[in-house]
């Protein structure tokens, strides 16, 4: 079984909604990514989102591209070493899920076959391209069922007569983008949010999940009441960005790690 049909079966036999962090990778650097998801791992997340940094990041708001940048700048980082991270964590003994989240032109670059190659070989169970669309996706998702690899697929209220082919087609989780733009902390969503998770909810037959703007317990509370997962991005990425620059001993690298770990256990429902 993929690893993340097995959280999502394990949370479903607990009452339990699966809370999926979200990372740039290589922000502040690749060993300290790898410090970060064993935090998160014992802060109780469920499954980890893995961002690779990309320099024209369409759907990522500032939080998100800040760190881009910051990963980019030390020139260490790329498609294959945000695998090799999480290689290095499973080394290290986490056993959670990872998705790979990329666009396209890294992939791309890559090769499909080599790309599938090093997923299968460094442990990652799912991937999210949110540039891709699920018209042209027939290649990638077809390699990515031989490998047991779920590509998850994003929808939106705007996606509208869209919706039930794009949940018809999802593996591992339909991922649910709560409010229009790009991700971002968020106070308001979508006012269309409760019917359009309904309807897709309606429309797939594996779990749901929903992303962009959650940043709060509060707001991890109201949606886990309508979907079986939530993900948290920007806030993290934010926390990451406010405590670990410019420390200078590894005490203090140690206290800020235990912050963001802390406020992602704070996050944690069930």
């Amino acid at each position: 079984m993929n690893l993340i049909d097995a959280a999502f079966a394990r949370l479903k036999e607990q009452g339990g909604t699966a809370l999926i962090p979200y990372l740039t990778i290589g922000d502040p650097d690749l060993a300290t990514s790898v410090q970060i998801i064993r935090k998160l791992e014992q802060a109780g997340a469920d499954i980890i989102e893995l961002g690779v940094p990309y320099s024209d990041p369409l759907a990522d708001g500032p939080v998100i591209q800040r760190a881009s940048e910051r990963a980019l700048a030390a020139k260490q980082v790329s498609i294959v070493s945000v695998m090799e991270v999480a290689e290095e964590a499973r080394a290290q003994g986490v056993k959670l899920p990872f998705i790979l989240f990329t666009y396209f032109n890294p992939v791309l670059q890559l090769g499909l076959e080599r790309f599938f190659e090093l997923c299968m070989d460094k442990g990652i169970s799912g991937l999210i391209i949110p540039d891709l669309p699920i018209e042209e996706d027939a290649e990638l998702r077809e390699m990515a069922e031989e490998a047991n690899i779920h590509l998850i697929p994003l929808v939106a209220p705007t996606s509208k007569e869209r919706v039930a082919r794009i949940a018809a087609k999802a593996r591992g989780f339909v991922y649910c983008v709560s409010s229009l733009g790009v991700t971002g902390v968020r106070s308001n969503f979508h006012a269309g949010i409760d019917e359009f998770l309904d309807d897709v909810r309606r429309a797939a037959t594996v779990p749901i999940a929903v992303g962009f703007g959650i940043s709060s317990r509060e707001q991890v509370e109201r949606f886990s009441k309508q979907a079986d997962g939530v993900i948290v991005g920007s806030a993290i990425v934010r926390k990451i960005e406010e405590v670990l620059p410019q420390l200078s001993s590894d005490a203090e690298r140690e206290a800020a790690l235990d912050e963001i770990g802390q406020f992602v256990a704070n996050l944690k429902i069930g």
